[in-house]
Order: structure tokens, then sequence, then C-alpha cells
């Protein structure tokens, strides 16, 4: 049986998963020898990704899980 209790929950917890989780803007973006790479802020610090690590940072995964070394100011 639904109860309106448990559907306010439900919604509640999706907010705060989406809350929590870290965004991810794009700084800058180029495509060169038919790769793409992309320069991301996330948390504060910039980091050089290509297409599928910017897919995994998207999914929710952190830098330190991806093992991604901060980018060098330029």
């Amino acid at each position: 049986m639904f109860s309106p209790v448990i559907g306010q929950n439900a919604k509640r917890a999706a907010v705060r998963k989406a809350l929590d989780r870290h965004k991810v803007y794009i700084t800058a973006q180029s495509f060169a020898n038919g790769a793409y790479s992309a320069r991301v802020l996330v948390d504060g610090e910039a980091y050089w990704v290509d297409e599928f690590r910017l897919s995994q940072l998207r999914q929710g995964l952190t830098p330190a899980e991806l093992e991604l070394t901060p980018a060098a100011d330029d």
C-alpha cells in the first residue's frame, strides 16, 4: 500500500541525493587530432578530462575516485 508519507520521504531522499552530488562545470573544450578533452571545474578544482571521464564525473564519481590530477594553472 502506498501512503503519502512514503511518497514524500522518497521525494525528499531524491532531492537530498541531488544536492549532495558535486557539480561539474565545463570551463573549456578542445577537439584535436580526433580526441575530445574538456577542462572541468569540480568542487573548486580544475581538471582536464576526456569524454569518458567527463561522463563518469556527471554520473557522480569524484575526481579522487577517478584518480584525476588537478590541472596546472594556465
